[in-house]
């Protein structure tokens, strides 16, 4: 009964955390919103509009009332899931942002896949040719991977692997000519090519997802791999590593079953930052791959003011980095069983 009550202890103070940063989110979000200098009842009737009509719409929008009652309306509205009207589609919110994100998940989940597939065995490689040119060799290619403009390399990587080699689609999720074809049920292209039974939109959807997804892996790659050689230097550096080589255990059996095996911990954690902010970080890669997704939404919207639809972006952009601290924890207590 003891456990049961401190287990219940600590799962209603993890709510009540999240309770709290939720509400600190909102309200960070909501007061730079207001502190921003686009307007948007211009950006709603325009600069051709006359005083009567802007004042209208200005009290329409409750921009008359105190900034916490506006803020209080606000909390009211986001608890009904009322995100407000998109000013540049005339479309709610929420619905715009549930239409682009398949785009996004689809492309960083595959980023994720490449990064954490390449970060950690070059990572462990590394660590365990400590010194030697192997990970002289890994610290380099990281180093260029974590450096380099994302918006440069992909602009170099159209024009290589596109234009010139043509070994790769270009820009957009599919060939024009493919546009239209499959119905779009779940909002993942290559689920939804997949559904429909039209393997032709599935290999074109690849084809375009290969540039843009290597590029973020290889960029979140070098984050992976500094942190899992980091990782792995300490474990390789205690006690029990050297009492299971004196024991007779291979080199592969040692790192890989025991050293590995105590960094599982702190390698989720780095792999669910790292998943999150390609999620929230891909806005220059879809800029340049014109690649219709979360990042391209936002970025096309704060560009025009429509700051109903930019604070409901940064704030599920908060959401998704407390989902994954979330998951993180769940997934402790299922490597590690000191932590249940």
């Amino acid at each position: 009964m003891s456990s049961r009550r401190i287990q219940f202890n600590g799962w209603a103070e993890q709510i009540g955390t999240i309770a709290v940063t939720l509400l600190g989110l909102l309200m960070l979000t909501f007061f730079i919103g207001r502190m921003m200098p686009a307007d948007p009842v211009r950006a709603i009737v325009g600069e051709d509009a006359t005083r009567e009509t802007y004042e209208q719409v200005f009290r329409s929008l409750g921009l008359d009332r105190p900034v916490w009652e506006q803020f209080f309306l606000y909390l009211r509205d986001v608890l009904t899931g009322n995100f407000g009207t998109s000013i540049r589609t005339g479309q709610p919110v929420i619905q715009d942002i549930l239409h682009v994100m398949p785009a996004t998940i689809e492309l960083a989940t595959f980023a994720i896949i490449i990064g954490a597939g390449l970060g950690v065995p070059l990572g462990v490689f590394a660590a365990v040719n400590k010194d030697r040119w192997q990970d002289h060799a890994v610290r380099v290619v990281s180093l260029f991977g974590h450096s380099m403009p994302i918006f440069w390399t992909g602009m170099i990587a159209l024009i290589v692997f596109y234009a010139h080699l043509g070994l790769v689609g270009g820009s957009g999720r599919m060939d024009q000519f493919y546009i239209g074809l499959v119905d779009e049920r779940t909002g993942f292209l290559l689920i939804d090519s997949l559904l429909a039974g039209d393997m032709d939109v599935f290999w074109s959807a690849v084809n375009h997802l290969i540039l843009p997804a290597s590029l973020l892996g290889y960029s979140s790659s070098a984050y992976i791999t500094r942190m899992t050689r980091s990782f792995m230097l300490d474990q390789l550096g205690q006690e029990y590593v050297t009492t299971a080589r004196v024991k007779g255990l291979s080199s592969r059996q040692t790192v890989w079953l025991h050293a590995f095996g105590n960094i599982r911990v702190q390698l989720v954690t780095i792999v669910a930052l790292a998943y999150g902010s390609l999620l929230e970080g891909a806005v220059l890669i879809e800029t340049v791959f014109a690649w219709p997704g979360f990042g391209q939404y936002l970025t096309s919207n704060l560009i025009i003011g429509d700051m109903n639809a930019v604070m409901t972006c940064v704030l599920i952009v908060g959401v998704i980095f407390i989902g994954l601290n979330l998951l993180s924890d769940v997934l402790y207590r299922f490597f590690d069983p000191r932590t249940r």
